[in-house]
């Protein structure tokens, strides 16, 4: 049965839009795309986007439910950080994930949403600063 991955390659190669303009409409490298295609699970909001940009709905192909999420809870710090010269600066707050079955698998997760990130930082770069 193929992955996510794989169903995300066959999407693109019958679309017949190039994977140049695809990587340069999501603000990220063919190298960054060709390893999208390796991995079994990838990020539903990058999926999405690929889907607006080939004019193909995922939705058929895979679910939501696919996609694995880890909980997250927004717990108060011990102490807050407050700036002297700007009192309105608010306080900051500690992140805390809820230990799963399977910690390798939620690390995993952490890392393709930590180069999910990068990517967007990138994009924002591109577009505030402009292509080299």
């Amino acid at each position: 049965m193929p992955h996510q991955g794989e169903i995300l390659q066959d999407a693109i190669k019958n679309s017949g839009i190039s994977i140049t303009r695809i990587v340069d409409d999501l603000g990220i490298t063919r190298p960054t795309m060709y390893r999208k295609f390796k991995e079994r699970e990838l990020d539903y909001t990058f999926v999405k986007r690929v889907g607006e940009i080939i004019g193909h709905d995922f939705s058929n192909d895979f679910t939501i439910a696919e996609q694995t999420d880890i909980s997250f809870s927004v717990t108060p710090s011990a102490r807050n950080v407050t700036n002297v010269s700007d009192s309105s600066v608010p306080s900051r707050t500690a992140v805390t994930t809820v230990a799963g079955a399977d910690s390798l698998k939620d690390l995993m997760l952490l890392q393709q949403k930590y180069i999910a990130l990068l990517e967007a930082y990138n994009e924002l770069l591109l577009k505030v600063y402009g292509p080299k």
